[in-house]
């Protein structure tokens, strides 16, 4: 390959590569599209449940462990809580961040 062919360098490829990269990154954070998560651990998601519907008398399969969490009514709504970590809590909400109510546990 003659110099005249080579219009573009393996140097000027990786500079611009890696210059596209670092605009796209620093555009995506200025517009607000880019959640790096850190700073907003209050807005963590704990993780992902799955409501199953049943009818009476229907049998369901799920597993014979249990999840290490249990559900709590905090403030009138379900809020699922660690097994062993006592400051491990959250707040049950949809898909629109809606709260999942409850009704706390009444002492007979």
């Amino acid at each position: 390959m003659s110099q005249q062919e080579a219009r573009f360098t393996i140097r000027s490829l990786f500079v611009t590569a890696a210059g596209t990269v670092i605009a796209t990154v620093v555009l995506l954070h200025l517009s607000g599209r880019l959640d790096h998560g850190i700073g907003t651990p209050d807005h963590v998601a704990i993780g992902d449940f799955t409501a199953v519907h049943v009818n009476p008398g229907e049998e369901f399969r799920m597993s014979p462990r249990a999840s290490g969490l249990h559900g709590t009514c905090e403030n009138g709504f379900l809020a699922i809580a660690s097994d062993t970590d006592p400051v491990f809590r959250g707040i049950l909400v949809d898909y629109r961040k809606r709260g999942v109510r409850c009704q706390p546990a009444t002492s007979e």
